[in-house]
């Protein structure tokens, strides 16, 4: 097995602590809500709970997929919950959110994929806050057109779909999804109703640098305005080895060659992750 030696002192995460942390805890067990902050084991959600702010892990705990890099658990799923957005609009309203994210499993399993469970947040949202942005992360629904069509009617301000990985990594890190389809969904939904649309890498799986510019140019192509490049960090030896620690000046590198490759905004750092400090974009 490869070795790549300790991880750098960049990685490094302060310990979770702190009032607002400790509140916002507090608050999502009274509702009844997971953050996929929690679920996902973030290494910055002992910052985003201090900052107030949290993305919301819809649909239950389980997943449908098991992708090799997820700290996410594969199982058996339960039942869709009716009650859920309303929970969801009302905890975003007693923390005072000016712009909520919302996530979920992958739940293969549902016709819709849970696009309508998506919308439904979206709606409740928008009555309980109507000056807040939603984001929304999404599976990819298996491409089906009427979770597309679900989703496009939902309204979100950003819609969020991470292709995670270069196309030739997809057997090895997510071998359920498709890159191609992942793309697809992302120009689906700018070309039908120009809704910003955000996607997310991670690096330090064995990708190369020209794979890299190549998912660049890619996700251009498709109008993606909005991009986040983290380091991979495997949640256990059970999963997915890193293979490299990028250095923080390589991030900035990443950045440049993104921007210049035409997308407008990219968040590009160690620990940056798909929803980090998200409130800042808009």
């Amino acid at each position: 097995m490869k070795t790549i030696g300790k991880k750098p002192d960049w990685l490094k995460i302060k310990a979770i602590s702190g009032k607002t942390y400790n509140q916002v805890h507090t608050l999502l067990e009274m509702y009844n809500l997971q953050t996929v902050c929690q679920a996902a084991n973030c290494p910055n959600r002992g910052e985003c709970f201090d900052r107030g702010t949290a993305t919301f892990l819809i649909l239950g705990p389980k997943c449908t997929r098991n992708c090799r890099f997820c700290d996410i658990e594969p199982g058996k799923t339960s039942a869709v919950d009716p009650s859920e957005p309303e929970r969801i609009a009302e905890l975003s309203k007693e923390l005072k959110l000016n712009h909520v994210v919302i996530t979920s499993v992958t739940r293969d399993d549902l016709p819709d994929g849970g696009a309508s469970q998506f919308a439904a947040c979206i709606s409740e949202l928008r009555k309980s806050l109507p000056n807040s942005t939603v984001e929304i992360l999404t599976p990819d629904f298996k491409g089906q057109p009427d979770a597309r069509k679900i989703i496009l009617e939902a309204k979100p301000d950003i819609f969020n779909h991470n292709l995670e990985t270069v196309p030739s990594l997809y057997s090895k890190v997510r071998p359920q999804a498709d890159y191609k389809l992942s793309l697809d969904l992302l120009k689906y939904i700018y070309d039908n109703s120009q809704i910003l649309t955000k996607s997310g890498i991670m690096v330090g799986v064995g990708e190369t640098l020209d794979e890299l510019c190549q998912l660049f140019e890619d996700l251009c192509s498709v109008n993606v305005s909005i991009l986040t490049i983290g380091q991979y960090l495997a949640p256990s030896k059970m999963h997915l080895a890193v293979e490299k620690y990028y250095h923080p000046d390589e991030f900035e590198m990443l950045k440049e060659k993104a921007e210049q490759a035409g997308i407008k905004n990219v968040f590009s750092a160690p620990l940056v992750r798909s929803s980090y400090k998200a409130d800042l974009v808009l």
